[in-house]
């Protein structure tokens, strides 16, 4: 059934069932929490545009330009050389996860223990919330995610360009190059999460953990008891949803966390959300 919540699109990443060509262009203000080798660097505010239509002799300039805005002291020029090795000169459907390695080691991703969110079919409530609150951090808010959201990019064999255009969508083939980014960003982000950690999910629809979801089937797996302490799920509701805390979607997310990680969830109105969000004399753990 369709839900009350903003089901949520990625040029970015894309849950099976969602297609991105139905949410418009949206502007939104990042605060990025990037990781030096020694520890997390806290960034000033980025805006990023979602669903950026760019030719592609434009691709590598906006990559650059969003990574010096980024403090940190980052190599851009080698971050963009790790990037499009993964894709560059190759069949656009036949680039894994693991080609983007060089590039998440060269980012030096630490996390943010504690503050880490990760979400499934809620993004827009999730970075309304995260926009105005200093409270979470999700990996969009990184340096692993916020350089190519709403971007759409691929090679070619036998070309050493990068190509904006007339690449796959994300189901025409698993291995293309924008889901393998997101597949692999979003596993670095699960392997690194650390303390308590929250997960926002969709209450509106019956499988708030769907088996589909880049969080059941990369991220949530790759949270490991020695690193994560408890995961809070936060079931966003509305007056009409469909499923609560009891759901036997969420009963499957309990049974297949890595013992030793507490589990709680807890059913939290939208309007709730957003009302946390828009004031900041709530102290983030009084949110929920």
């Amino acid at each position: 059934m369709e839900s009350n919540v903003p089901l949520q699109a990625h040029g970015e990443r894309v849950e099976l069932g969602e297609n991105p060509a139905e949410r418009p262009p949206e502007n939104r203000q990042k605060k990025m929490a990037i990781a030096s080798g020694v520890g997390i660097v806290m960034l000033g505010t980025v805006s990023t545009v979602l669903a950026v239509t760019l030719s592609n002799e434009q691709f590598p300039a906006f990559f650059l330009d969003s990574c010096k805005k980024l403090e940190g002291g980052y190599d851009c020029q080698k971050l963009w050389r790790a990037f499009e090795q993964a894709y560059v000169g190759r069949d656009p459907c036949q680039v894994p996860m693991e080609a983007y390695d060089p590039f998440i080691a060269e980012a030096h991703f630490k996390p943010a223990c504690n503050r880490m969110l990760f979400w499934s079919k809620t993004k827009d409530v999730v970075h309304d919330f995260t926009n105005k609150r200093d409270c979470f951090v999700t990996l969009e808010d990184t340096l692993l995610g916020s350089v190519v959201d709403g971007l759409t990019w691929c090679g070619k064999e036998g070309s050493s360009e990068t190509f904006t255009t007339g690449c796959p969508g994300w189901t025409d083939c698993v291995n293309n190059s924008v889901r393998s980014f997101w597949n692999r960003a979003s596993a670095a982000f699960g392997e690194a999460a650390c303390g308590d950690v929250t997960a926002m999910l969709n209450g509106s629809i019956e499988t708030p953990f769907s088996p589909y979801s880049i969080f059941a089937s990369i991220e949530a797996p790759r949270l490991s008891s020695s690193r994560v302490k408890k995961l809070n799920v936060v079931l966003v509701t509305q007056p009409d949803s469909v499923t609560n805390c009891e759901t036997a979607s969420l009963k499957d997310l309990q049974k297949e966390l890595d013992r030793g990680i507490v589990y709680n969830c807890q059913e939290v109105p939208e309007a709730k959300v957003q009302e946390c969000a828009s004031n900041s004399h709530i102290a983030c753990g009084a949110c929920w």
